[in-house]
């Protein structure tokens, strides 16, 4: 499920994530989206090596898998992709949350108490300022527009996402995608959620820059 090739330890790993069928999602535009990066020279440009997988919507894979992905790659930047049928624009998130969840994956399955990691808070942020995100996409010469969110939804899109800011929320994204076709392709979907991966490694590559400074 996505690429898998070794990453050079002199290149700062980018892991973008997209999810598999689920309900009425038969071609989940997540991951059609992401499929697309590797075509558009996000590595070239941005200096990165990046890393593409596909999250079935199974709670327990999240449970278990996304943190095995952080030690396997120990990327500089996590960006978790998810299609939302509510979406009309690239859809910036900017918080998750750890409980509330009871709606059946893909497995019939819920987390054990609707919750994501025990004993955490209920809400955690990025550190990410998807404000400024927003308006570099909605400035550019893009077709695709941007949005601010605060609700990821409290399904595999939020359980994902607070997985990820539990391991280190300095580095973590998630967007939502609008379904294909309503009214973006897979491919301006692709171009858009470039422009905002760029913005994003900016600003941690930035943060860590200025903490390095600050250790000397």
């Amino acid at each position: 499920m996505g690429s898998n090739k070794e990453v050079p330890a002199c290149k700062e790993t980018v892991l973008v994530t997209g999810f598999g069928p689920f309900g009425v999602h038969k071609i989940n535009a997540s991951m059609e989206t992401v499929k697309l990066l590797p075509s558009l020279d996000l590595e070239r440009e941005l200096g990165i090596q990046l890393v593409t997988k596909e999250i079935p919507v199974e709670y327990s894979y999240v449970k278990t898998q996304i943190p095995q992905l952080w030690e396997l790659y120990k990327p500089k930047l996590v960006v978790h992709v998810g299609v939302s049928g509510m979406a009309q624009e690239l859809t910036l998130e900017t918080q998750a949350f750890n409980k509330g969840y009871g709606s059946l994956d893909i497995q019939g399955c819920v987390p054990e108490g609707g919750v994501c990691v025990e004993g955490c808070p209920d809400r955690l942020e990025s550190a990410i300022d998807m404000r400024k995100i927003c308006q570099n996409v909605n400035d550019s010469s893009c077709d695709v527009l941007s949005c601010i969110s605060t609700d990821p939804g409290r399904y595999l899109c939020d359980f994902v996402f607070y997985s990820s800011l539990h391991v280190d929320r300095t580095r973590v994204a998630f967007v939502h995608v609008p379904v294909l076709d309503k009214p973006y392709s897979a491919l301006q979907l692709a171009q858009g959620l470039k422009l905002a991966i760029a913005g994003m490694l900016a600003q941690v590559r930035e943060k860590d820059s200025n903490f390095k400074k600050a250790e000397i």
